[in-house]
């Protein structure tokens, strides 16, 4: 059993409890017989027992974490575990923050869509690719067009040269179901 300095004289410190979401291994969690000690500081008490450890922890009154347990011998470390773990989710919440989410618009027409409606359609487009979204072209096959596939592959290619300078195709026009159609990337802006 642990022995706490702090009973003797009326106070009563003991290592938090964490709830089961925490995959951090953190004072009584830790299942090794020895480990590599680092202080609060920073300074190394070199190898100890887990309890000798967990001792330490409690008279530093901070909590113990292991910090490497794939090492040999694992590494603990005393710190404050709820300061550590708040910094550690306000580093993750940054990292969220300033990642880049890539948003698909999509832009659907008939094989047999005017040219006027096409020039409307590629800016729309071409408004979307200015905002960095990637979009997705197709053109609707209805009734017997999927025997003409020529007049909708020509449509599709008409609607590329509209849009070529503002975007590149991932691949080569596909038919999925009733839509023939292709990913457009925005071009690198150099």
């Amino acid at each position: 059993m642990l022995i706490n300095k702090y009973q003797g004289n009326g106070a009563s410190f003991r290592p938090r409890r964490f709830n089961n979401n925490d995959r951090d291994l953190v004072n009584e969690r830790i299942r090794f017989k020895e480990v590599l000690l680092i202080g609060p500081n920073g300074e190394s008490y070199g190898v100890l027992p887990i309890r000798v450890a967990q001792q330490k922890s409690i008279d530093a009154g901070m909590d113990l974490l292991c910090v490497s347990p794939n090492a040999q011998p694992p590494v603990c470390r005393i710190v404050d575990y709820g300061k550590y773990k708040f910094e550690k989710d306000k580093k993750a919440k940054e990292a969220k923050k300033n990642q880049k989410k890539t948003v698909v618009k999509e832009i659907r027409f008939t094989a047999t869509t005017d040219k006027h409606d096409l020039e409307t359609k590629a800016k729309a487009t071409i408004k979307f690719l200015e905002e960095g979204s990637k979009v997705k072209v197709a053109v609707f096959i209805k009734g017997r067009m999927m025997q003409r596939m020529d007049i909708v592959k020509e449509t599709l290619n008409t609607f590329l040269d509209m849009v070529k300078d503002y975007a590149t195709a991932e691949k080569e026009p596909e038919l999925l179901g009733k839509d023939y159609f292709v990913m457009l990337n925005p071009k690198s802006k150099k």
